[in-house]
Order: C-alpha cells, then sequence, then structure tokens
C-alpha cells in the first residue's frame, strides 16, 4: 500500500508523519519533496529512455535523499538498484522505486510520504499509483497563516498565504470526490490534537492497519528527536501532542489581516466548517492592482526579515540541497 499525504504545510502534518512511523508496519520518512523539486527541472534532462539521462535523474534523486537535512536512516541508496526497480522511465518510477526501498529496509509493508505539495501532482500520482491511499490533513487556514508569518519557508503577507492555502484545499478536496471512498482519509488538525487516539484508530481502521499505542509516544522516538534538531520548524514534535495549539489567530494576528484570508479563501473555510470571524459566509472581495501590490511588497518585506534571522546551524542542514538545486537548474541550462 502507497500513503500519499497532502495538504498544506503548518498543518500537523509532521505530528502525523511521526505518529504513521510509530506503527511498525508503515515506513514515513521526512520527505526531500522529489515531486515538487524535480518536476519543474524534467525538460533539462531530455529523453528518459536515454540511458545517460535516466540514469543522470537517478543520481541526482539519489543524491537529493542523501543530503535531506532530516537522513533517511540506514539505506543504501545503490543506483543500480533503484534503476532496476524501476519499471518505466519517469520520475515517478524512481520516486515509487526509492520509497520501496525505504520501506523494505525498515521491514514495513506500507510507505507514506508527507510532502503535502504532491497535492498539486495528483493526477500523475493516480496514474501511475492507481491504488494509492490518500491522507487529506487540514487546519484552520488563518492559524496556518499565523504559522506561516513565523516561519522560515512560505509566503508571509495573508493575501499571499491564503491563495496558496485555497488551491490547496481546493485540490484536495475535489481529489477526494474523483478517487473511491475507501482510499481518501480526511482530518483536521484541530480534530487531532484534541484527540489523538480516537482520530488514529479511526484513520487506522479506515485503511485497515492496525492501531498501535506506540503511536501516541512518538515525540519519545529516535526520528523525532533527530527530526526537532534539524531546524525550527519541526521543534514542537519532541514534545508531547500541543492540545489548545488552535484558534491563536484571533489572539496574535491582526483582524485585517484576518478579514483579509476570508475574503480570499472564505469558500474552503466555509466548506470545511470553520466559522468565520470578520467576514459573512459566503462574502469574497476582488482586490484592485494597487491592493496587491502593496500585499507582493509586504510579502517580500516579511521574507526578508525572517531570512535575516535564520539560524547558522539550520542555514547549514539546508544547504546541500540548495546548492545541489543550484548545480541541476546550471548543469541543465
Amino acid at each position: 500500500m502507497t500513503l500519499f499525504m497532502i495538504g498544506t504545510q503548518r498543518s500537523g502534518s509532521n505530528l502525523l508523519r511521526l505518529m504513521l512511523n510509530q506503527q511498525p508496519a508503515i515506513a514515513s520518512p521526512h520527505p526531500p519533496h522529489i515531486l515538487e523539486r524535480f518536476m519543474p527541472l524534467l525538460p533539462g534532462y531530455g529523453n528518459l529512455e536515454n540511458d545517460n539521462n535516466f540514469e543522470l535523474l537517478i543520481d541526482d534523486v539519489c543524491r537529493m535523499i542523501e543530503v535531506n537535512p532530516v537522513a533517511w536512516a540506514g539505506i543504501d541508496l545503490d543506483r543500480s538498484v533503484v534503476k532496476a526497480c524501476c519499471f518505466e522511465r519517469s520520475l515517478l518510477a524512481i520516486y515509487g522505486a526509492v520509497h520501496d526501498l525505504m520501506t523494505e529496509t525498515k521491514g514495513a509493508l506500507v510507505w507514506c510520504c508527507k510532502s503535502l505539495a504532491n497535492v498539486h501532482y495528483l493526477p500523475q500520482i493516480q496514474s501511475f499509483f492507481p491504488d494509492a491511499r490518500y491522507l487529506y490533513i487540514y487546519r484552520d487556514g488563518r492559524d496556518v497563516a499565523l504559522s506561516f508569518r513565523k516561519a522560515v519557508v512560505g509566503e508571509k503577507s495573508f493575501y499571499h498565504i491564503a491563495k496558496n492555502w485555497h488551491e490547496e484545499q481546493q485540490l484536495a478536496l475535489t481529489h477526494s470526490e474523483a478517487v473511491d471512498k475507501d482510499s481518501f482519509f480526511g482530518l483536521s488538525y484541530e480534530a487531532l490534537t484534541a484527540n489523538s487516539e480516537k482520530v488514529l484508530r479511526e484513520m487506522m481502521l479506515h485503511f485497515t492497519i492496525p492501531f498501535k499505542e506506540e503511536m501516541l509516544e512518538f515525540n519519545i522516538s529516535d526520528e523525532a528527536k533527530q527530526t526537532a534538531k534539524c531546524g525550527s520548524l519541526w521543534a514542537n514534535v519532541k514534545q508531547p501532542v500541543i492540545k489548545n495549539n488552535t484558534g491563536k489567530f484571533l489572539r496574535e494576528a491582526d483582524p485585517e489581516d484576518v478579514k483579509i484570508f476570508e475574503l480570499v479563501a472564505g469558500e474552503s473555510l466555509d466548506r470545511l466548517g470553520y466559522k468565520r470571524a470578520f467576514t459573512e459566509k459566503g462574502e469574497t472581495k476582488e482586490f484592485t492592482k494597487s491592493e496587491i501590490k502593496a500585499f507582493e511588497e509586504e510579502n517580500r518585506t516579511l521574507k526578508e526579515a525572517i531570512g535575516s534571522k535564520l539560524d547558522p546551524e539550520e542555514l547549514r542542514l539546508r544547504k546541500p540541497q540548495k546548492e545541489l538545486l543550484a548545480e541541476i537548474r546550471n548543469r541543465n541550462i
């Protein structure tokens, strides 16, 4: 079985990944975001029926995994073995092969990819993995925006975050209607943190995988400790579930920012059952060019401010993947 976690970052996916990874039958490694990073680069590799081109792509994907900030422990990515495991000459085949090898190394039966950006590649995933299962984790987008505002990654203006969040929720919800109900399970961050055991039991029953009590003790696992060391984005995973980490936007965000978010992404908030705070259900607005320009300037300024405060150790851990991507782009020009 293959499980794909989809949604938007800052929605509890690291928490859920570590919970799943505590079930011995599931291998859920920290993602190197293979599809998100390599799909845009594919034209530079040329015809993958050419051995040299295909082997170069395999090597680059494996290198991306090998410099992942949170290591895939114990796996030997022998390029010839990866190639032999590919059923066709494609990025999806390589993606599946490395996850299959990682799952075999762990002695598991199921692999789960936590790269939420896969929500943008659902047609390709469904075509290559017709029996795939999908875990859609979502969180109140206004709390997501507040979290992104503080994070080292992502957009920073509530307008830009709202646009991205709304698009990704719509992609996930549309997919839920296009696939068999048995292959799709949606859960909210709010429900997962309020009653973790209940939600996990329901989810595991849905996918016919046994629930294990160890899933509730994710924070004491070696994987959680290693993840927490690798960046501020994941610092909380070594702690037990934070049960009151919801509705923070009401206390910490500017009401005008929240209103902008609701006007941009209100349709998704309404559909997911989140009550609006400063607008009416169904209310929206078409922003002017000058307003959008102001949002873009705000976004740029906030990104620069966050970038100037990055921890040197975090920069060091992220540097190898950044350099590898730059190398690939320069080589393929």
